[in-house]
């Protein structure tokens, strides 16, 4: 599930977003009056959603959203007229007053998009760093040198270990070094 973040300046239209979202079945994070408030919560989280006005007591829209960290994006709430004048890019709005219909689908929508981003980035294979490369090339040479195999030959050779003990690439180089230089 993804975290959602209200942000109102007035606390009763906050908790009625709220709580029209959680009958829902929507899990609100937290409710907050003002930008800084909300910031502060979402430090604490990893990626979401924040649904916000055009203006909140402290700063505007434009504000909060220069300052989402990584993994957020805004839903904008503010009438059709307030709408048109705003700079719209990298984020969705709804115009008041509020269709719940839409208010549902939307955030729905938008969670469906973070559910699928957070999954593609988990599966996206992490970047080796300059010593963990190092590593698998020594383990792959000293394969080669000892047992007369192929750079192709000794990549395989490691992959299949490493998927056979369940460990990963980095550590079965390791092993292999450990062990053929005792």
């Amino acid at each position: 599930m993804f975290n959602i973040i209200v942000v109102l300046p007035k606390p009763e239209d906050a908790k009625g977003i709220r709580n029209l979202l959680v009958k829902n079945g929507f899990r609100v994070d937290s409710v907050c009056t003002t930008g800084s408030q909300a910031l502060s919560r979402m430090d604490d989280l990893n990626g979401g959603l924040v649904i916000c006005s055009y203006r909140m007591s402290d700063m505007m829209y434009h504000e909060l959203h220069a300052c989402l960290p990584k993994g957020f994006e805004m839903l904008l709430l503010a009438s059709a007229n307030v709408l048109q004048e705003c700079d719209l890019r990298d984020m969705m709005s709804l115009a008041m007053p509020l269709k719940v219909h839409d208010l549902i689908n939307t955030v729905d929508m938008m969670g469906q998009a973070i559910e699928r981003r957070k999954r593609r980035e988990r599966q996206r294979p992490r970047e080796r760093s300059a010593q963990e490369e190092s590593l698998i090339k020594e383990a792959k040479a000293l394969l080669m040198n000892r047992n007369h195999m192929t750079e192709e030959e000794a990549h395989r050779y490691l992959q299949k270990c490493s998927m056979d003990s369940g460990t990963n690439l980095v550590e079965e180089a390791q092993m292999v070094l450990a062990m053929m230089r005792t």
